[in-house]
């Protein structure tokens, strides 16, 4: 019997490439390997203005991001690794903290031949992403952050009444798959119990590492300052994040400061790069065209 997250990821994996993507492993040291999607033929120098996009706990790279890898291949050398855990990247180090996960990308785009980037972060990708942007701030030219921010707290990640989130984030049934699509798009859809059932299967393979991964980015410390970051920033969010309110989205932009710039999407929800990818790639192309 076919199984349908498999299919699902499988087209997603046809549109990346239909942008001129291959995928790649890159091992940054002995036991740890990073498998990107990039374009055909890189090595050294890119020929266009690199975009880093890192996703975050609902899927993979390919699967969070293949709409905009098509937007974005024209005029960017698009540069799609999955997280430590998740698709086919692994560590066999203990480590589990946002800062390794900062270096492991870091290292790989160094060995890809690629010294400057924009990133662009979603979700806990975005924790990662902003990481990177404050430890390595002589690679990231700019900073795009959608649905997270630069660091999550106890106080601003649970507003589900559940114990932790790992139970939102990291669903072990049907029924909790269902709720995290629920909360995650703002377009509700109904799916029958067989397709959760394989995504369930599929996207989540390595739990107990994606739980370790999830505790690490959440710190029990409400008073913890908010790192100064050289680069402009622009938060990119749906109107109707039910995660991170829009409301919370403009109150990180003033604590952030005047380097950074928000724009909201009507109609989106957390997804928001999937609920609205025509509207997300046209602002996300229009602050990278200011950038570079």
């Amino acid at each position: 019997m076919v199984n349908l997250a498999v299919a699902l990821r499988s087209s997603m994996c046809i549109i990346v490439k239909s942008a001129g993507l291959v995928p790649h492993t890159v091992e940054t040291e002995p036991g740890t390997k990073v498998n990107f999607w990039l374009p055909k033929n890189s090595g050294g120098k890119p020929e266009k203005p690199a975009v880093l996009l890192i996703h975050g706990f609902a899927g993979d790279g390919v699967m969070t991001w293949a709409f905009q890898a098509r937007s974005l291949s024209k005029r960017y050398s698009v540069y799609i690794p999955d997280l430590l855990f998740f698709g086919g990247s692994y560590t066999d180090k203990p480590d589990r903290s946002p800062e390794f996960q900062a270096e492991c990308m870091v290292k790989a785009m160094s060995i890809l031949g690629v010294d400057k980037f924009v990133l662009v972060g979603f979700s806990c990708g975005g924790v990662v992403a902003s990481k990177i942007a404050e430890l390595y701030g002589n690679m990231v030219k700019a900073l795009v952050v959608t649905g997270a921010p630069p660091i999550m707290t106890d106080s601003n990640v649970n507003r589900f009444g559940l114990s932790s989130m790992s139970d939102v984030l990291l669903p072990k049934t049907v029924k909790g798959l269902e709720f995290l699509l629920s909360v995650s798009l703002h377009k509700r859809i109904w799916l029958p119990s067989c397709p959760l059932k394989d995504y369930l299967k599929t996207m989540f393979t390595n739990r107990k590492e994606m739980a370790e991964l999830l505790e690490a980015l959440i710190i029990n410390n409400d008073t913890t300052t908010l790192p100064s970051f050289p680069q402009r920033i622009d938060l990119l969010w749906g109107e109707n994040d039910l995660f991170f309110s829009v409301e919370f989205a403009k109150d990180l932009q003033r604590k952030l400061g005047e380097m950074t710039s928000m724009e909201s999407i009507k109609n989106g929800g957390h997804l928001v790069q999937l609920d609205r990818p025509f509207v997300y790639n046209k602002l996300l192309n229009k602050f990278l065209a200011s950038v570079h």
